[in-house]
Protein backbone atom coordinates (compact mmCIF):
# COMPACT_ATOMS: atom_id res chain seq x y z
CA UNK A 1 0.00 0.00 0.00
CA UNK A 2 2.95 2.60 0.95
CA UNK A 3 4.26 1.92 -2.57
CA UNK A 4 0.93 2.82 -4.07
CA UNK A 5 0.94 6.10 -1.97
CA UNK A 6 4.21 7.47 -4.03
CA UNK A 7 3.42 6.67 -7.34
CA UNK A 8 1.93 9.67 -9.09
CA UNK A 9 -0.84 8.46 -10.89
CA UNK A 10 -2.81 7.09 -8.04
CA UNK A 11 -2.67 9.60 -5.07
CA UNK A 12 -5.59 8.11 -3.30
CA UNK A 13 -4.18 4.42 -4.01
CA UNK A 14 -5.44 2.66 -7.20
CA UNK A 15 -9.22 1.56 -7.49
CA UNK A 16 -10.29 -1.84 -6.46
CA UNK A 17 -14.11 -3.00 -7.56
CA UNK A 18 -16.08 -3.69 -4.86
CA UNK A 19 -17.71 -7.38 -4.92
CA UNK A 20 -20.90 -5.61 -3.25
CA UNK A 21 -22.08 -1.96 -2.04
CA UNK A 22 -24.25 -1.87 0.66
CA UNK A 23 -26.82 0.91 0.73
CA UNK A 24 -24.87 3.23 3.36
CA UNK A 25 -21.55 2.93 1.06
CA UNK A 26 -23.91 3.70 -1.39
CA UNK A 27 -24.80 6.99 0.33
CA UNK A 28 -21.44 8.04 1.16
CA UNK A 29 -20.46 7.25 -2.54
CA UNK A 30 -23.10 9.99 -3.70
CA UNK A 31 -22.27 12.22 -1.20
CA UNK A 32 -18.51 11.91 -2.40
CA UNK A 33 -20.09 12.58 -6.42
CA UNK A 34 -21.91 15.72 -4.67
CA UNK A 35 -18.67 16.70 -3.38
CA UNK A 36 -16.47 16.82 -6.43
CA UNK A 37 -17.27 19.69 -8.04
CA UNK A 38 -16.46 21.84 -5.14
CA UNK A 39 -13.23 19.87 -3.56
CA UNK A 40 -12.02 20.36 -7.17
CA UNK A 41 -12.60 23.85 -7.01
CA UNK A 42 -11.15 24.49 -3.55
CA UNK A 43 -8.19 22.55 -5.18
CA UNK A 44 -7.83 25.19 -7.67
CA UNK A 45 -8.66 28.13 -6.03
CA UNK A 46 -5.48 30.59 -6.23
CA UNK A 47 -3.42 28.96 -9.18
CA UNK A 48 -1.84 30.66 -12.11
CA UNK A 49 -2.60 30.11 -15.45
CA UNK A 50 1.25 28.71 -15.71
CA UNK A 51 0.66 26.97 -12.84
CA UNK A 52 -2.86 25.35 -14.18
CA UNK A 53 -0.63 24.35 -17.37
CA UNK A 54 1.80 22.09 -15.42
CA UNK A 55 1.56 18.13 -15.75
CA UNK A 56 0.35 16.73 -12.04
CA UNK A 57 3.48 13.86 -12.89
CA UNK A 58 6.34 13.41 -15.75
CA UNK A 59 4.49 12.86 -18.35
CA UNK A 60 0.96 13.14 -16.80
CA UNK A 61 -1.82 15.63 -18.20
CA UNK A 62 -1.92 19.34 -16.97
CA UNK A 63 -4.23 20.15 -14.27
CA UNK A 64 -5.81 22.10 -17.18
CA UNK A 65 -6.78 18.97 -18.77
CA UNK A 66 -7.23 17.23 -15.52
CA UNK A 67 -10.31 19.72 -15.28
CA UNK A 68 -11.40 19.43 -18.35
CA UNK A 69 -11.33 15.89 -17.97
CA UNK A 70 -13.45 15.57 -14.88
CA UNK A 71 -16.81 16.64 -16.57
CA UNK A 72 -16.12 14.79 -20.09
CA UNK A 73 -15.68 11.31 -18.02
CA UNK A 74 -18.72 12.21 -15.91
CA UNK A 75 -20.76 13.24 -18.80
CA UNK A 76 -20.14 9.93 -20.10
CA UNK A 77 -21.06 7.87 -16.77
CA UNK A 78 -24.20 9.81 -16.06
CA UNK A 79 -25.41 8.50 -19.85
CA UNK A 80 -24.45 5.30 -18.98
CA UNK A 81 -26.61 5.33 -15.75
CA UNK A 82 -29.48 6.69 -17.97
CA UNK A 83 -28.76 4.23 -20.59
CA UNK A 84 -28.91 1.73 -17.81
CA UNK A 85 -31.90 2.73 -15.94
CA UNK A 86 -33.70 2.67 -19.49
CA UNK A 87 -32.41 -0.23 -22.03
CA UNK A 88 -31.79 -3.93 -20.93
CA UNK A 89 -27.78 -4.40 -20.25
CA UNK A 90 -27.13 -1.61 -22.75
CA UNK A 91 -23.94 -1.73 -25.12
CA UNK A 92 -22.10 1.57 -23.55
CA UNK A 93 -18.79 2.98 -26.06
CA UNK A 94 -15.64 3.20 -24.79
CA UNK A 95 -13.52 6.59 -25.54
CA UNK A 96 -10.00 7.98 -25.53
CA UNK A 97 -9.29 10.19 -22.69
CA UNK A 98 -6.32 10.79 -23.68
CA UNK A 99 -6.95 11.90 -26.90
CA UNK A 100 -9.85 13.77 -25.75
CA UNK A 101 -7.68 15.49 -23.73
CA UNK A 102 -5.50 16.87 -26.22
CA UNK A 103 -8.18 18.44 -28.57
CA UNK A 104 -8.73 22.31 -28.88
CA UNK A 105 -11.96 22.83 -26.36
CA UNK A 106 -9.36 21.25 -23.62
CA UNK A 107 -6.42 23.87 -24.61
CA UNK A 108 -8.41 26.72 -25.36
CA UNK A 109 -11.70 26.37 -23.01
CA UNK A 110 -11.53 29.03 -19.63
CA UNK A 111 -11.24 25.82 -16.67
CA UNK A 112 -14.72 28.39 -15.49
CA UNK A 113 -16.45 26.83 -18.19
CA UNK A 114 -16.19 23.00 -17.21
CA UNK A 115 -15.97 23.79 -13.75
CA UNK A 116 -19.80 25.31 -14.03
CA UNK A 117 -20.48 22.11 -16.23
CA UNK A 118 -19.21 19.52 -13.33
CA UNK A 119 -21.94 21.53 -10.93
CA UNK A 120 -24.72 21.11 -13.25
CA UNK A 121 -24.01 17.56 -14.29
CA UNK A 122 -23.42 16.75 -10.49
CA UNK A 123 -26.58 18.74 -9.47
CA UNK A 124 -28.54 16.59 -11.82
CA UNK A 125 -26.51 13.13 -11.17
CA UNK A 126 -27.00 14.03 -7.66
CA UNK A 127 -30.77 14.20 -7.95
CA UNK A 128 -30.84 10.78 -10.46
CA UNK A 129 -28.80 8.20 -7.78
CA UNK A 130 -30.74 9.36 -4.63
CA UNK A 131 -33.64 8.44 -6.66
CA UNK A 132 -32.98 4.54 -6.92
CA UNK A 133 -34.74 2.06 -5.89
CA UNK A 134 -32.77 -1.13 -4.81
CA UNK A 135 -33.55 -3.12 -7.94
CA UNK A 136 -31.95 0.24 -9.78
CA UNK A 137 -28.96 -0.14 -8.41
CA UNK A 138 -28.29 -3.85 -9.60
CA UNK A 139 -29.23 -2.65 -13.30
CA UNK A 140 -26.41 -3.28 -15.60
CA UNK A 141 -24.42 -1.83 -19.09
CA UNK A 142 -22.07 -3.87 -21.07
CA UNK A 143 -18.36 -2.62 -21.47
CA UNK A 144 -16.91 -4.53 -23.86
CA UNK A 145 -13.59 -4.27 -21.35
CA UNK A 146 -15.11 -4.70 -17.90
CA UNK A 147 -18.23 -6.96 -19.17
CA UNK A 148 -21.60 -6.53 -17.30
CA UNK A 149 -21.21 -3.50 -15.18
CA UNK A 150 -23.98 -2.39 -12.02
CA UNK A 151 -25.10 0.86 -11.26
CA UNK A 152 -23.92 0.35 -7.84
CA UNK A 153 -20.20 -1.10 -8.74
CA UNK A 154 -20.35 2.32 -11.52
CA UNK A 155 -21.37 4.45 -8.63
CA UNK A 156 -18.16 3.03 -6.95
CA UNK A 157 -15.61 3.76 -9.74
CA UNK A 158 -16.67 7.49 -9.87
CA UNK A 159 -16.87 8.59 -6.08
CA UNK A 160 -13.19 7.17 -6.62
CA UNK A 161 -12.47 8.80 -9.73
CA UNK A 162 -13.16 12.77 -8.39
CA UNK A 163 -11.60 12.29 -5.10
CA UNK A 164 -8.35 10.57 -7.61
CA UNK A 165 -8.29 13.67 -9.85
CA UNK A 166 -9.02 16.48 -7.02
CA UNK A 167 -6.27 14.33 -5.36
CA UNK A 168 -3.87 14.82 -8.37
CA UNK A 169 -3.66 18.73 -7.85
CA UNK A 170 -3.78 18.53 -4.24
CA UNK A 171 -1.15 16.51 -4.38
CA UNK A 172 0.64 18.73 -7.23
CA UNK A 173 0.54 21.71 -5.23
CA UNK A 174 1.75 20.25 -1.86
CA UNK A 175 4.84 18.88 -3.99
CA UNK A 176 5.25 22.41 -5.37
CA UNK A 177 4.82 24.54 -2.22
CA UNK A 178 1.59 25.98 -3.85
Amino acid sequence: MAAEKTDLRYPIGKFVWPESVSEEARLGMIQDISATPARLRAALAGLSESQLDTPYRPEGWTVRQVVHHLPDSHLNCYTRFKLALTEDNPAIKPYDEDRWARLADTRETPIETSLVLLDALHARWVILLKSLTAAQWKRTFHHPEHGSVALDRNLALYAWHGRHHVGHVVSLRERSGW
